[in-house]
């Protein structure tokens, strides 16, 4: 089985303009998400998907491959489809399952990859999955740039949202989870994807799963006790810096 990694990165965030390429320990950004995620052995490879010749010039650097893509894309996974259509074009093969790494997750480990793409390997009617972390903090909960989520009793996502989902109101302590933007697609199901339109619930949130279930479709949620925090905001860099520079020493 042929299982392809993309990690799409833009510099034109409108959240931090510039991110992927913030220094995170004297790195960028985007080459600690890529050198994680190499080390993921059931990959059979690795690119980065961008707009910007100033990622790929330094993807390139590290040894790495990186697709040029249109700069017109609003979601990640569109310009993911179209990195990985113009990667089969000129390696000549067919990759079965594609795995959709954020560029703004410099925290993804190997395990994580593992854990998110082993269901759709057992069960052949799952299109896509996506990885789940708990929310610890109010603060977290609160914050618009993380994206919550809630889901059936077979862990199939019901709703995404920048807003707090579910309510506190009644119930204090109830499960608060996140999207952990570590996301696996069947090849051919992320193909259709792309041909589906924009739907009202995406766009109003800006989340890019909200197409897959307006559009009827199952999203199997798969949690991971592993840490992760993406990077929205300077602030946020500068946390998660502090938190890889513990995990280091």
């Amino acid at each position: 089985m042929n299982i392809l990694a993309i990690i799409p990165a833009r510099m034109g965030s409108s959240r931090f303009p510039g991110k992927p390429m913030a220094k995170i320990l004297g790195r960028p950004m985007i080459g600690h998400v890529y050198e994680n995620v190499k080390k993921c052995k059931l990959l059979t490879k690795v690119i980065v998907a961008t707009c910007d010749t100033e990622i790929a010039e330094y993807i390139q650097s590290i040894n790495g491959q990186a697709i040029m893509t249109s700069d017109q894309h609003e979601r990640a996974s569109d310009r993911c489809a179209e990195a990985l259509l113009k990667l089969e074009e000129l390696d000549k093969i067919k990759y079965d399952i594609i795995v959709m790494v954020q560029g703004d997750e410099p925290m993804t480990q190997a395990e994580m990859i593992t854990e998110a793409v082993l269901p759709m390997m057992t069960d052949s009617t799952i299109k896509v999955t996506n990885l789940m972390g708990q929310i610890s903090t109010s603060e977290e909960f609160n914050d618009r740039n993380c994206i919550k989520v809630v889901c059936d009793t077979a862990l199939n996502a019901i709703y995404f949202s920048r807003e707090p989902i579910p309510t506190t109101i009644r119930v204090k302590n109830v499960n608060r989870r996140k999207q952990v933007c570590v996301i696996p697609f069947k090849r051919d199901f992320l193909i259709e994807y792309t041909k589906m339109a924009p739907t009202d619930l995406e766009i109003v949130e800006s989340i890019d799963m909200l197409r897959v279930l307006e559009n009827g479709y199952k999203v199997r949620m798969v949690p991971t006790h592993h840490s992760s925090f993406s990077v929205d905001t300077e602030q946020d860099l500068k946390r998660v810096e502090e938190i890889m520079k513990g995990v280091s020493n």
